[in-house]
This record gives C-alpha cells, structure tokens and sequence, in this order.
C-alpha cells in the first residue's frame, strides 16, 4: 500500500478550516481521516482537528482494531467521545460557539473496509479503473432527492446546496453511517472534503485517478484543477492505492 494526503486553502478562503491524516496502527492497518470544519473564527479548524487528531491517535497507538463489529463500535464510540469534546470546547470558550465540523473515515484491514461518515465529505472506492461513492452525503439537497422533491440535476445548482442535516459540534448526540465495503478487489481509496466534489465531477475525477501519473501527482493535479474550476473552498484528499502487483 502507498499513501498520500494534502489539504489546500484554495482561492477564495482567507485560512484552511479542513484536517487531513492517514496513519497506520502496530499491525499495519490504515485509518484515512478528512474532516472538514466549519464556524469561522478559526474555530472551524479546532472543531477538525480535535477530530482528526483524536481518532489518529488513539488508531496508530493500537496493536489491532479487531474484527468488523469492534471497529464499528470503535467508530461509533470514538465519534461520539469526539463529538462531546466539541460541545465541551464549545462551552468553554463561548466565542467558538456554532462550529463543527464534517468528518470522513476508512479503516482498511486485510479482512475488510468500514467507512464512517457525518456530513457531506466523501468516501470512494476505485476498482478497475472506475469510481464509485461509498457514503452518502448528509444534506438538506440529497434528503430532498431521496424524497423525490428535487431531481440530481436541481440539487447540482440549488441554493441551499451546503446546508448541512448533520455535523459534529451541531448533533448531539451524534450519528455517523457505517459503510461496509463487501468486494475487497480494490485499486483504491480517495476520501476528500466538498471542495473537491463542488469543484469537479467523479469522472473528471476519476479521469486523474486513472492516468500515468505517481499518485502524489495524481492528488496535486486534482486539487489544481479544483482551483482551477474557482478553488471556493478549502480541499482536501486522503489517497491510499494499492502497489502494482499487490494481492488483490
């Protein structure tokens, strides 16, 4: 496995309010994190990054994160632990109030790949040269496409598009989905922030993925071309794929 992950400010924000971060655990396992804050006053960027740093640390200092169930409750539990200490953050320094933060994850081992999501960063899988979404994004657009009120294409250019239904430091308690990878034949992971998949499509960004590039260049190149398109929001990319000749 190789792995590589960059955050951007992009074009238009004044400072970067995203975390980003893989590590891996005693026995090799790999955590990916893209959290994406949000509060301005530099609290968004303290709501991210006691996301980020709280679920690496407590990962890379594990032997192992156990079998699928245990690393389901490990995410559960660590979210919601998480998630407390924003609120507690919150409370004590009054003037952060109303941050939060999104927050994407994958855990990989060689027996399987969990998914965890709260907000509208995005988890994909790439196999055989195509790219699939694995999370759903929790906004008030894609519930209104679930029911049926709002076509795709209405919610590509809706106004409301980034309004948030659930976040960390805005939940409490706290929800995150779980996604079970069942087909471990992989190429590999991309997480990212909504300042990716507001700026580009998933076969543009699918079209990097597959090219002749190293795959540091392959993460540069879209976060470029994400400014590119206006570089509205911070970017963020976790990439992890696998070695040529690795047992898929």
């Amino acid at each position: 496995m190789n792995s590589y992950y960059l955050t951007d400010t992009g074009k238009v924000r004044t400072h970067n309010e995203d975390s980003v971060m893989i590590v891996k655990n005693l026995s090799g396992e790999y955590l990916m994190v893209v959290a994406d804050g949000m509060g301005g006053h530099k609290a968004g960027e303290v709501a991210s990054s006691i996301v980020v740093k709280g679920l690496t640390g407590e990962f890379k200092d594990m032997q192992e994160v156990g079998e699928k169930q245990e690393a389901v409750n490990w995410i559960r539990e660590t979210i919601s632990k998480l998630n407390d200490s924003i609120f507690k953050y919150t409370d004590e320094f009054p003037e952060s109030k109303g941050m939060g933060t999104t927050v994407v994850l994958a855990i990989i081992t060689k027996d399987y790949i969990l998914f965890g999501n709260v907000g509208d960063s995005s988890g994909f899988v790439m196999k055989k040269g195509k790219l699939y979404k694995v999370t759903k994004d929790h906004t008030l657009v894609n519930l209104l496409v679930e029911t049926g009120e709002l076509t795709a294409e209405e919610a590509q250019n809706h106004p409301r598009k980034n309004v948030l239904m659930r976040a960390l430091g805005a939940n409490n308690p706290i929800d995150v989905d779980i996604f079970d990878v069942v087909d471990m034949d992989y190429d590999a992971i991309l997480l990212c922030s909504d300042g990716l998949t507001n700026m580009l499509s998933n076969d543009q960004i699918e079209k990097v993925l597959v090219s002749d590039l190293s795959m540091e260049e392959k993460v540069v190149k879209l976060i470029k071309k994400s400014n590119l398109r206006g570089g509205t929001d911070n970017v963020s990319i976790a990439y992890l794929q696998k070695e040529s000749g690795e047992i898929k």
